[in-house]
């Protein structure tokens, strides 16, 4: 067979509970193809790689341990122009080029810099990792036709926005910047990363306001196990701490403003005191594989995606339904999808945003969904430590839910020290806990996102 993969990879890997194999096999692309293509078997779709830039730091093996330990990486708002915003806490990326930090130019060519903005660059950081992780870097045509990208953000640039505007009534016309709209549409993440590594296959974007990077990765799986794709780069993206933007949610009274002076505490999912999310930046892409195609080559699995859920409140344009239907339908399909009865879940990432009234809805959904296994339940949200990314949030948390499966390490809740009496599940308090499966073959998980215009999406993630 012909060899696919420029790379070659040791059994030496990661820190954070990668393990690899020690050889990894040759794959020519076409073995998968002809599985089930057109025949109505389903295709399994499995992990096997993952990267992440976020406020706590840029690489897997760097942030998955800071997770663990309950770490926090929000700080007050960096820069100028927000001194009349009620909000002063943002989840910044960590500049710089020490380890965990980011820096732009070793992530984007200099023929691109001028095309590509911070949310882009933050797509092509992680999708980087997320292919050296899974050792899939293929040389040949066939293999890069059977790859695609799908690979969203939640908004435009909006900076880029202002400064153009601002330009064109200053300057003129002849001033504006002829990259500015590539510069702002939302596909060109997952344009960037197809050109970069000539992927071939279906180039998809998702713009789902805080559903995005769930809904990426669950169309990602479908591509695959439909036989559009055998492999698929997929995640989101978001880089939209700015100005207007903060001023634009602190308008719609969604931010946190009432911890200005101890910003690693305003993130606050499910507790008495939260009073708003708090805005974040990065992106989180995953490799999803077809299994076979996986094991031929020698893969490493992670994980694999055992369902899809997608579901409408019908409701609001920013709040969820009051009776959490949305929600409890998102998680009942994705469940349905991958064959799944509740009682085999043993672990929720929730979407809590530490807003009052979307934390208590969510979780009215999920106690009336696992109402009968409440007590074996953990249900935690990472958005204390990480703020909330927008567009990247789903994709985030899919990574953390993902590793949860993968280590048997369920990621803990952040600054939870008070709770109201609707509040009584095990939300994995302040450090990680073991996630113990004695009666059960594997760690099963559910992930859910919810986004503004009331679109839902959760994926069901299992251990392999």
């Amino acid at each position: 067979m012909t060899n696919t993969s420029t790379t070659s990879k040791s059994s030496a890997c990661h820190a954070c509970a990668f393990s690899c194999s020690a050889s990894k096999g040759s794959y020519d692309g076409n073995a998968s193809a002809s599985h089930t293509q057109g025949g109505g078997v389903r295709r399994r779709v499995v992990v096997t790689g993952a990267g992440v830039v976020c406020p706590l730091g840029v690489g897997v093996h760097y942030v998955w341990p800071k997770i663990l330990n309950g770490e926090c990486g929000l700080t007050n708002i960096q820069g100028e122009g927000y001194d009349k915003i009620p909000c002063q806490v943002a989840g910044h990326v960590p500049r710089g080029d020490g380890e965990g930090q980011f820096n732009f130019k070793a992530h984007v060519t200099p023929a691109e810099r001028n095309s590509v903005n911070d949310g882009i660059a933050f797509a092509l950081a992680a999708t980087n990792e997320a292919l050296e992780q899974a050792d899939w870097k293929p040389s040949v045509d066939e293999s890069r036709v059977r790859t695609g990208v799908a690979v969203g953000m939640g908004m435009a640039g909006l900076q880029d926005i202002v400064d153009t505007a601002l330009t064109l009534h200053q300057k003129g016309y002849r001033r504006v910047s002829a990259y500015f709209v590539p510069r702002i549409l939302p596909n060109m993440a997952a344009g960037h990363i197809s050109m970069r590594y000539q992927f071939k296959g279906p180039n998809h974007a998702v713009s789902t306001a805080c559903t995005t990077g769930a809904h990426a990765i669950g169309d990602a799986s479908r591509f695959i196990s439909h036989g559009d794709a055998d492999v698929m780069v997929a995640g989101g993206a978001e880089a939209c701490i700015c100005p207007i933007a903060l001023a634009g949610f602190a308008r719609a009274r969604a931010l946190s403003t009432n911890f200005n002076d101890t910003p690693q505490k305003a993130s606050r999912p499910f507790d008495k005191t939260r009073d708003g999310f708090v805005m974040a930046e990065g992106a989180a892409i995953v490799i999803l594989e077809e299994y076979e195609h996986a094991v031929s080559r020698g893969a490493t699995i992670l994980a694999e995606i055992l369902g899809y859920g997608l579901a409408g409140d019908a409701s609001h344009i920013t709040a969820p339904s009051e009776d959490g239907q949305g929600a409890e339908h998102c998680m009942k399909n994705a469940l349905r999808d991958a064959q799944v009865d509740p009682s085999e879940v043993g672990y929720i990432n929730a979407h809590a945003t530490s807003t009052p009234l979307g934390d208590a809805i969510e979780n009215q959904a999920i106690k009336r969904l696992f109402k009968s296994i409440q007590s074996q339940l953990a249900v935690s949200s990472t958005k204390g430590a990480t703020g909330h990314l927008l567009g990247g949030a789903g994709a985030l948390e899919a990574v953390f839910t993902i590793m949860a499966c993968h280590t048997g390490k369920m990621p803990p809740t952040i600054n939870l020290t008070e709770k109201t009496e609707e509040f009584d599940m095990n939300y994995v308090l302040n450090l990680a806990q073991d996630w113990n499966i004695s009666n059960q073959s594997r760690r099963i998980a559910l992930t859910n996102s919810f986004g503004f215009g009331g679109t839902n999406a959760s994926l069901c993630i299992g251990s392999v």
